[in-house]
């Protein structure tokens, strides 16, 4: 087909062969721009996504969550559009770890856990730990959670700038109300033998609330390692490859991150639901 540029009484063969372009190429071109893409529609939801939860997800992630919105795609599908849009989980990933290790200056638990680390009854079996996280000003950032291993959720935290026993004892006296009302089971807390856990203000609380204490091995991480798991998720997804800031604005950020992970962040091993939800659609199918 031939179009003519009336204003100018050109005709577009014309036109083409003085700039030297194939009439074919032409017309291909027009006809792409013409062409809507097919999977436009896809590619804005997987982009929506993607920025939603700040480049934390993969395919493997997107794919779930898009089943659960009622949305019917395969999986090869969402990884070959995530790649046409560039869209990668590419954190920056690097280890540190906090020792809170002094040798021994309490009483040290047997390991009740012993890598057991799954259950099917909510906070049966909680994790705890230390880390550390550097700020500017050469300020330091201080976070204890405890974790309940039945769905991974973060039943309680502390932040604070010295690794001191109250900042250790503050995560604990937020989990014992929750544990003491919503606990079916008598509820073992496992920690590595760090020196505020070997400390008898620790050892006497859990006594006193009739809770088991358990240990890791000496120098021994994997014994703890579903709390290590949740440290490193933690560091590489919010953490790793930013920009030191200041202790309150980090503060705010693990905040808010914590809540994130809690009840938005899915997990494949709970069907592909945050922490939260798994817990309460467990709670509801029971009732």
């Amino acid at each position: 087909m031939v179009f003519e540029l009336k204003e100018e009484g050109f005709r577009l063969k014309d036109v083409l062969k003085q700039v030297d372009i194939p009439e074919a190429t032409y017309h291909y071109h027009i006809n792409q721009m013409n062409n809507e893409d097919p999977d436009q529609a896809w590619k804005t939801l997987i982009l929506a996504l993607f920025e939603k939860h700040e480049g934390r997800y993969g395919y493997r992630r997107i794919y779930p969550e898009l089943r659960a919105q009622g949305y019917v795609i395969n999986h090869k599908k969402v990884q070959r559009l995530m790649n046409e849009l560039d869209l990668k989980c590419e954190k920056f990933v690097r280890k540190s770890r906090y020792k809170s290790y002094k040798g021994k200056v309490g009483k040290v638990a047997k390991n009740r856990l012993n890598r057991r680390f799954s259950t099917r009854n909510a906070l049966q079996k909680i994790v705890t730990d230390v880390t550390e996280f550097k700020c500017t000003g050469d300020e330091k950032l201080y976070l204890s959670p405890i974790m309940d291993l039945y769905n991974g959720e973060i039943i309680s935290f502390s932040l604070s700038k010295r690794p001191t026993l109250d900042f250790v004892m503050e995560s604990l006296q937020q989990a014992l109300p929750i544990i003491l009302e919503h606990a079916n089971h008598r509820t073992t807390i496992h920690s590595d033998q760090g020196w505020h856990y070997q400390h008898n203000s620790w050892v006497k609380t859990l006594k006193q609330n009739k809770i088991f204490q358990s240990m890791s091995r000496k120098a021994t991480c994997a014994d703890n390692a579903a709390m290590e798991n949740f440290f490193g998720i933690l560091k590489q997804e919010m953490y790793y490859g930013e920009e030191l800031i200041s202790y309150e604005a980090l503060r705010k950020r693990i905040e808010r991150y914590i809540d994130y992970y809690n009840n938005e962040r899915i997990k494949q091993k709970l069907a592909g639901m945050s922490p939260v939800k798994y817990r309460t659609n467990a709670s509801q199918l029971a009732a």
